[in-house]
């Protein structure tokens, strides 16, 4: 597992999970989540000042979207295998002090760290040509039963 040093660019950390996918004996696609690496990034609120952070209807839904940074491209996993942006996702999201930033406060993870999924990953390309860091905006998970 590797474990980046944050510094002032990059002051959180956070967990990236890949999965082990296999297929059940009905054909059902099964994905185990496993610790990839420990990254140093840095995320805030991706906006929406006036927007309502949980939707009441029906199915009561709960929007969290953050934007941030991170140095490498966490679609590779630390052995070089490249996987899809729905097959990550990220978690443990702390500060410099190693405190927790989101967590969940009812359901299955109640106490624990919020998972986020993937919504986007784009590089940024600085003016030399190489790339600088991948710019990410991530969403809260509807399924926070995910065992991590």
């Amino acid at each position: 597992m590797i474990c980046e040093t944050p510094d002032f660019t990059f002051p959180m950390l956070a967990d990236v999970y890949h999965p082990v996918v296999e297929q059940g004996i009905y054909g059902n696609v099964e994905k185990t989540w496993i610790l990839d690496r420990t990254i140093a990034c840095s995320f805030a609120s991706a906006g929406g000042a006036f927007k309502e952070e949980v939707t009441p209807n029906v199915n009561i839904t709960q929007d969290k979207m953050l934007i941030g940074r991170v140095k490498t491209d966490i679609r590779m996993s630390s052995l070089e295998a490249r996987n899809s942006i729905t097959n990550v996702i990220i978690t443990n999201i702390r500060d410099q002090n190693c405190n927790d930033i989101y967590l969940e406060t009812s359901g299955p993870r109640a106490g624990k760290s919020t998972i986020f999924e993937i919504a986007t990953q784009d590089p940024f390309v600085g003016p030399f040509g190489s790339t600088e860091y991948y710019k990410l905006i991530i969403r809260r998970s509807e399924n926070q039963a995910v065992d991590v």
